[in-house]
């Protein structure tokens, strides 16, 4: 069983995800960090050199793998919801939150964030503040369609993040899990 954390970059996945993973003793992955270690290669590299489809299938046997384990916080790449097949791996091991935040927030947050401007391509040919517009509206059914519970983090810390986190699993385990 694991807590898969979903949503676009910049929403706390990975600040929150960090807090999470050591109240409850488990192991934070970092889905796109897992990738990277594996391939050996950057996810810019690997959209260098096959385009984003090579990029979500590398990404697909990642979450494959991933969903393999237990005890785990994952925090997923930010599209990683757009194949069905992600979405059903995350799900039949685990709870899957959706961390939101507004297009203004996540921009600021990620101008602020040295790794996005050297690490990850550019989606669209638009300009960032559009792109994630773009982006977040497009992918905005598949991350509803994936999540379990959505937090709004727009306005709270990682560590209140964390909190809520911790209270809905310990609700969903204590019923049993998904129906």
């Amino acid at each position: 069983m694991n807590i898969y954390l979903i949503g676009f970059r910049g929403t706390g996945k990975t600040s929150a995800g960090r807090l999470l993973a050591r109240d409850l003793g488990w192991e934070f992955i970092d889905a796109d960090g897992y990738l990277e270690k594996k391939t050996g290669k950057t996810i810019k590299q690997i959209f260098q050199e096959g385009g984003e489809g090579l990029f979500r299938d590398v990404e697909g046997e990642v979450i494959r793998e991933l969903s393999e384990m237990g005890d785990k916080i994952v925090a997923a790449g930010g599209g990683a919801v757009l194949r069905e097949e992600n979405v059903r791996n995350m799900r039949q091991n685990g709870l899957v939150i959706l961390l939101e935040a507004d297009a203004h927030t996540i921009h600021d947050r990620l101008q602020r964030d040295p790794k996005s401007h050297t690490q990850r391509p550019n989606l669209t040919n638009l300009d960032s503040l559009d792109e994630i517009i773009h982006l977040l509206e497009y992918r905005r059914p598949y991350y509803e369609k994936a999540a379990d519970h959505r937090i709004n983090t727009t306005t709270i810390s990682p560590m209140e993040v964390a909190k809520r986190i911790l209270s809905i699993y310990q609700s969903w385990s204590g019923q049993g899990g998904r129906e």
